[in-house]
């Protein structure tokens, strides 16, 4: 008789594995925001005749994968219009800005904040400013132009109805004044080595022309150098209350 040292101890062990489903064979989501992100190294590193492709690789994802987050080519172009229109647009500051600061002041510091933006990203502006011919067959093109007036007419707006100033026609001034921007700093790319403070210079030149122009239609002489608020407060009391 087998001593109870000598009995073979069987242990049955049961292995669990994971289930595997086709959802979890899924990868992650990727955001609207992250293939934005990568089409802008994309341009920024490869210049600005990009292809879906080329966004789709550098998101990590495939073409297909991206087509579920942008309908077609212009709706992920127009993403990017979008992101550089905010940029663009955040370099005009507050209302609140607009109105303390001296004018020549406040248009120095937006063409400074601008120009900085424009040259960490030179082909993104090139990108959307090109013609549809040159997109890939894409069907219209993302009119940068029209989203930056845009919301600097509402701005603008705001500011005039604050002091107040009639701002009957506030559209079309702000649509000159982003329309030269635009056709400046295409020919401010042109150059080989874009020189900033000639951008800026002649600019400023053109865009407070236009203010002060726009303001003296109203019977306002603004001086540059002095707040608009002050300005109006020397003609009006009652318009200086800010």
């Amino acid at each position: 008789m087998r001593s109870m040292l000598e009995v073979p101890i069987v242990l049955l062990v049961r292995v669990m594995f994971p289930t595997v489903t086709r959802a979890s064979r899924r990868p992650p989501p990727v955001s609207r925001d992250v293939i934005v992100d990568a089409a802008i190294r994309v341009l920024d590193r490869d210049g600005p005749y990009p292809s879906m492709d080329s966004f789709a690789v550098e998101a990590g994802i495939t073409k297909p994968r991206l087509y579920r987050q942008f309908t077609d080519k212009g709706d992920l172009y127009a993403a990017i219009g979008t992101r550089f229109a905010d940029s663009a647009f955040a370099a005009t500051g507050t209302d609140l800005t607009l109105l303390l600061q001296p004018p020549s002041a406040a248009i120095d510091r937006a063409l400074t904040d601008y120009s900085v933006g424009i040259l960490a990203h030179p082909n993104v502006f090139r990108f959307l400013t090109q013609t549809s011919a040159n997109r890939e067959g894409v069907t219209g093109q993302y009119d940068l132009a029209g989203a930056v007036a845009g919301r600097f007419a509402e701005r603008a707006r705001a500011v005039a109805d604050s002091i107040p100033v009639d701002a009957e026609g506030i559209e079309y001034l702000a649509r000159a004044i982003v329309g030269v921007m635009i056709v400046l700093t295409d020919l401010w790319l042109s150059d080989a080595e874009p020189d900033s403070g000639e951008f800026m210079s002649r600019v400023h030149e053109l865009v407070w022309g236009m203010i002060d122009a726009f303001l003296r239609g109203r019977g306002i002489a603004a001086d540059p150098e002095v707040p608009i608020f002050v300005t109006l407060a020397a003609l009006n009391p009652e318009a200086g209350e800010v």
